[in-house]
């Protein structure tokens, strides 16, 4: 199953994608906020056109202690606008912690911050979905 993970920021929207046999998540391409997030969905549903994507998987940025803020209530109230125009299932899924995650090895390759600063959301989002296959694998080996 091919995924779509979108990293939503308030001024720029990771995105990544997965292999079609569900496995590895790369990074993709950023979407900056347009100010109109009717046009900021429209741009992620052709993505998902484009690459074929079979669901989204949006990330849902809970607080530390798992609990549902603000920004987790704005996710998945978005996520639920989104999944009116993409065509195809919408999930949420934690996405704690991997902008940090993802700012850590980018520094690794020694990028400086304006470098990172271009790719840390989709490479975020890249996070997201990997970490959200993974944890789909485990449960489809349950089954």
């Amino acid at each position: 199953m091919r995924a779509l993970g979108v990293d939503l920021g308030s001024k720029r929207i990771g995105i990544a994608v997965s292999d079609r046999t569900g496995t590895i998540a790369s990074p993709l391409t950023m979407v900056p906020r347009s100010g109109n997030k009717a046009a900021d969905h429209r741009r992620i549903a052709a993505l998902v056109a484009e690459e074929e994507a079979e669901i989204v998987v949006v990330g849902l940025p809970l607080n530390m202690n798992g609990s549902v803020g603000p920004a987790a209530q704005a996710a998945i109230a978005e996520a639920k606008a989104l999944a009116t125009v993409v065509g195809v299932p919408v999930e949420t899924y934690d996405e704690r912690r991997t902008t940090v995650t993802a700012d850590a090895a980018l520094m690794e390759f020694k990028m400086n911050a304006q470098a990172r600063r271009k790719v840390v959301d989709k490479v975020a989002a890249a996070v997201m979905l990997q970490n959200w296959l993974e944890a789909r694998g485990a449960h489809r080996w349950d089954d």
